[in-house]
Formats: C-alpha cells, sequence, structure tokens
C-alpha cells in the first residue's frame, strides 16, 4: 500500500528519525520490518502504508544518511568559493569529525550503503555510492583555490585526498585505532601539502639544486 501523499506528513518525519537511529544501532543489510516497527512504536502496515514498500522505506533511510553527509560538508565548508582556506586545511576539519568516536555508528551506516550499492546497483541502494563520492569531491574543490579547481591536477589532487580519508576511515573503523589513523592522515596531507607547494614554486622553473624539472626533461640519470 502506497503513501497517499508524496509530501511527508508530520508522523512520516517522525517515524524515519526513529527508523534512522534504530538503523544506526543495528545497520541496514538485515532490516526486518517487525523488529523495526516494534523498536519506533509503529506497525508493518503503518510503515508499509507511509513508505510503499521496505524498498521504499530503505530509500528513505539511505536519503537522510546522506542528508547527514551534506548537513557535515556544509558545516565544515572552506570560507568562501573565490578565497577557500585549501584542500588540506578542510580534509583535517573532515577528519576531525569523521574520527569523532560519537560518529561511528553513522559511519557504518554510510559504509554499508556505499557497499551494497556495488553490489546491488538496481536495489533501493542504487546510485548511493556514486552520489556520496560526487558530495565529497564536489565539497574538496570548493576548497580549492579556483585557478587549480577546474585542472586535471586538481582533480587528482582531490582524488588522492578523498581515497586518504576515505581508507583511513575504512581502517579506523576496523580498528578503532584513532592515534595511528589520525598520525597517517595528518602525515598524508601534510606530504600533499609541500607536493603541491613544490609543484608551484617549480611552475616554468628550469632544473636546479632545489629538485625543479626543466620542462620535458626527466630528473633521472643520463645514458
Amino acid at each position: 500500500m502506497a503513501a497517499q501523499s508524496s509530501i511527508p506528513s508530520a508522523r512520516q518525519n517522525e517515524l524515519l528519525e526513529l527508523a534512522y537511529a534504530y538503523v544506526c544501532r543495528h545497520g541496514l543489510s538485515d532490516l526486518s520490518l517487525r523488529p523495526l516497527a516494534a523498536a519506533v512504536g509503529s506497525s508493518t502496515r503503518v510503515l508499509m502504508f507511509l513508505f510503499g514498500s521496505k524498498e521504499g522505506l530503505i530509500r528513505a533511510l539511505l536519503a537522510r544518511a546522506r542528508a547527514d553527509e551534506l548537513e557535515l560538508l556544509d558545516r565544515v565548508r572552506p570560507g568562501t568559493a573565490d578565497v577557500p582556506d585549501g584542500l588540506e586545511p578542510f580534509a583535517e576539519r573532515v577528519w576531525a569529525w569523521l574520527s569523532d568516536d560519537d560518529h561511528r555508528a553513522l559511519l557504518r551506516l554510510w559504509v554499508e550503503g556505499y557497499a551494497r550499492s556495488l553490489i546491488d546497483p538496481h536495489g533501493p541502494w542504487a546510485g548511493f555510492a556514486r552520489a556520496t563520492v560526487t558530495d565529497w569531491l564536489g565539497a574538496l574543490a570548493a576548497a580549492q583555490p579556483p585557478a587549480e579547481r577546474d585542472t586535471p591536477a586538481g582533480a587528482a589532487r582531490r582524488t588522492a585526498v578523498l581515497a586518504v580519508l576515505r581508507g583511513a576511515m575504512l581502517d579506523l573503523l576496523a580498528t578503532d585505532d584513532r592515534e595511528r589513523t589520525t598520525a597517517a592522515v595528518v602525515r598524508e596531507l601534510q606530504e600533499m601539502r609541500s607536493r603541491a607547494g613544490r609543484d608551484e614554486s617549480c611552475r616554468g622553473v628550469p632544473s636546479v639544486e632545489g629538485g625543479c624539472s626543466a620542462p620535458g626533461h626527466d630528473e633521472g640519470p643520463g645514458p
């Protein structure tokens, strides 16, 4: 039975928030409507009426998770599009949020949705992983200087930063080792910042002892 209106009612929003808290604790993969309905003080009949189907409820829960993701990115977003504060400082603020103990349940839900959308690309999870990557790359792009943002090198830099954050997040969820993963993220971001600075200072500069390379020449030994 489908919901009678495409505009969520107050009761639908209330049940969605309660269901969202439930799946953050218990996960989505083995979601069963009966225990969920009991936990949120409703019934399977009401849930089916409001969300149309179990798949409709899962889609609504994933949309709710994505809304949390977008709220995070907006909260730590750099100053302005014209005067961004830099890719690495932005990534450091993101990592501070990701590594916070209070956010583990939400991160597990994100990872679950991400993985299921890759395994079951035609189910209610469809598009979640791609949309997540697009969201994060867009936020990282906004942190870059305009001159870098729309270049292939700029796209590669923000993709590398996203890979560092995502990999460290998976490690943190698996091991709960915040100290080690944070040290790794900080070190890698520092190295990225240093490499970016060297690239900028060496742009168009002939080879010198400081390590810059003349255009068209590699740094390896001659024949």
